[in-house]
């Protein structure tokens, strides 16, 4: 396994992220994006993950199912169609890299059986950041949370934004990402996060949330930004 710059610690905070190899798409329907947030609740816990038990539904009906102890917070989650970013504190020793593992290969057991197909999806390691500080997992949630932006105003990590209203709006909406329940009420599917990260984070205007969402993009390694987009 390649070497990590600052390994996984208790209490922490990492912000951790995958693509599809080849930049292939891993979220190809609505259902495949609705099996992963699933996974996302069901994968947090020391039980194991019995695919069986998984027919098609709503993510709503599986966050209402009894687990046992959870293995990481989760801070803040966005899919996009061949990557996905997760904001995690480990609260049990080696929880990130388990919680990953049962994820990482939950998921891809349901996509390679519905694909027929065989060998990894995602690339190995997947690679994580450490949040240091209260300010940088401020910086983290808000370009976590605007990552679907690209599909509305492309030029955003740019700064140009046509139309900012429109763009908070088609952000507030999109289903596969936190943030809809870090901007109102939060949802049933809320159920995913952790307290932990809505002590942390301090809500803002759309235009500071994607400045600082710029400042972390402007901040990642060009080596590292391949795996972002």
């Amino acid at each position: 396994m390649a070497y990590r710059r600052v390994p996984f610690q208790l209490s922490e905070w990492f912000h951790c992220y995958n693509r599809g190899i080849d930049k292939r798409v891993v979220f190809e329907s609505e259902d495949d994006s609705e099996r992963f947030l699933q996974l996302l609740y069901l994968a947090n816990s020391t039980d194991k993950v019995h695919m069986d038990d998984l027919p098609p539904q709503k993510a709503e009906d599986v966050v209402a199912r009894p687990r046992s102890g959870t293995l990481v917070s989760i801070g803040a989650y966005c899919l996009m169609s061949n990557h996905f970013h997760l904001l995690l504190k480990e609260i049990v020793e080696g929880g990130i890299t388990r919680f990953m593992q049962k994820l990482g290969t939950a998921y891809t057991m349901y996509f390679n059986t519905k694909n027929e197909r065989s060998g990894n999806l995602f690339l190995k390691p997947f690679r994580s950041r450490h949040v240091g500080d209260d300010r940088y997992f401020q910086r983290v949630v808000d370009y976590i949370h605007c990552n679907p932006a690209e599909r509305f105003e492309p030029g955003w990590k740019r700064g140009a934004v046509r139309n900012m209203d429109r763009l908070e709006w088609k952000l507030r909406d999109y289903r596969y990402s936190s943030f809809p329940d870090y901007a109102r009420e939060r949802r049933t599917i809320g159920a995913i996060l952790s307290e932990d990260g809505f002590k942390v984070y301090r809500g803002h205007g759309q235009r500071k949330m994607l400045d600082d969402a710029r400042a972390y993009y402007a901040d990642i390694s060009m080596d590292d930004r391949d795996l972002h987009s």
